[in-house]
């Protein structure tokens, strides 16, 4: 299992299981996998607030024979995913204080953008993609900043296929969820300030067996340690804000997998869409 899991997916499976030292190592690893691949046990303790016996126990916790084997695993993945090149590990983006805020932005946005394409990143969406098509019911959730993404993401999907519903910002969450199966799926969106709302849904969600897609912004996030599948977006990020374009950016990924896989059913359900449309002459074109 530890050598065929992906890493970040095997600091989450454990997570819940550390001490609280270890996972302010997991969380310090999980966002800066590229920069730790090459720094000590001490070094890491150092960042991460914690002794280096701290971090040397973590490695045993995720079930490797020491750190020395736990950095080797970091360093292969890394290096098969592309995600770092060895002739110059700075090279991470840096943004200069003194450019002006929109090239800050531009840049942070252009860095969120490559870190969506990483493979396990892929992996997930792909899983996410194959749940989406295969429910018989979707209930999507978001809450307070995050029911814009939750918004848009219902409404787009519901263009796609059937039996796609979106939860009221003021509770109707209990009632909508009451008619799921354990074929259905709940997608729902947090990020930071992490509403309790949307924590309280996600546990319902994993307490009645119900699939649980997580959109947030980091694999540890309060809804992404206990989904079945994280889709995030801004690990990495130089930046203290949550970014609706990267958001939408993944979900776009997503629709456009259920485009190539669901063709069909997609093709027939847009039909029934447009003659509706134009019965009831919904847009003025």
């Amino acid at each position: 299992m530890v050598e065929h899991l992906p890493f970040k997916l095997l600091v989450k499976e454990k997570f819940d299981h550390l001490s609280a030292g270890q996972k302010k190592v997991a969380a310090y690893l999980i966002e800066n996998l590229d920069e730790a691949a090459f720094k000590t046990a001490f070094q890491i303790g150092r960042e991460a607030e914690v002794s280096e016996t701290t971090v040397i126990r973590f490695s045993y916790s995720l079930g490797f024979e020491g750190f020395s084997k736990m950095q080797s695993r970091i360093q292969k993945q890394l290096l098969h995913q592309n995600q770092i090149d060895l002739s110059n590990t700075d090279s991470i983006l840096r943004i200069d204080d003194k450019q002006d805020p929109f090239t800050k932005v531009i840049e942070n946005e252009v860095h969120i953008l490559r870190h969506l394409l990483d493979h396990t990143n892929v992996q997930d969406i792909w899983k996410a993609v194959d749940v989406l098509i295969q429910a018989d019911q979707i209930l999507i959730a978001g809450h307070r900043i995050s029911h814009a993404a939750a918004y848009w993401f219902s409404y787009t999907l519901s263009s796609l296929r059937e039996n796609v519903s979106l939860c009221s910002p003021t509770g109707d969450f209990y009632e909508k969820f009451c008619n799921l199966t354990n074929k259905s799926a709940l997608v729902v969106f947090s990020f930071p300030r992490y509403a309790n709302e949307t924590l309280k849904v996600a546990e319902c969600a994993k307490e009645q067996g119900v699939c649980l897609i997580s959109v947030t912004d980091r694999l540890l996030s309060p809804v992404g340690r206990i989904s079945d599948i994280a889709l995030t977006t801004e690990e990495n990020a130089e930046t203290g804000t949550n970014s609706i374009a990267s958001v939408i950016s993944l979900l776009d990924l997503v629709i456009a997998g259920i485009h190539q896989k669901d063709e069909k059913r997609i093709y027939t359900h847009q039909q029934k869409l447009e003659r509706l449309y134009s019965s009831y002459e919904v847009f003025n074109e």
